[in-house]
């Protein structure tokens, strides 16, 4: 008899490739720092079918920590957006209020692109 098992499923979105848990439910990597500590804001069009996205990623805090920045953002800039790959994505082109919320909260970023 042949073993069942999952090929595809939406209920759960991406499993962790170590502990093959939904990335919100994983333990593997709570309270690791995720990024170098070098912050880029840049505007991202790529894959978006042109609508803008204002990207920061390179935080040196914990996913939760980034979650809790991400949360900020989208309150201070009135947008929406989320946390995908270690960056903080927010709809929109919002890099002029990402960089003096995070000069006011003493982060050191850099401006990247255009």
């Amino acid at each position: 008899m042949a073993k069942k098992r999952l090929v595809y499923s939406t209920d759960q979105g991406q499993l962790c490739p170590d502990c093959r848990e939904p990335e919100d439910d994983c333990t593997c990597n709570q309270g690791q720092l995720i990024g170098d500590g070098n912050i880029k804001v840049m505007l991202e069009t790529k894959g978006r079918k042109g609508k803008g996205v204002t990207l920061v990623s390179g935080f040196a805090l914990s996913l939760e920590e980034t979650k809790d920045i991400a949360k900020k953002l989208k309150a201070t800039c009135g947008s929406g957006g989320s946390v995908k790959n270690n960056a903080i994505e927010i709809q929109g082109d919002h890099r002029d209020k990402v960089m003096e919320f995070l000069k006011k909260n003493n982060f050191k970023a850099k401006r990247v692109g255009g």
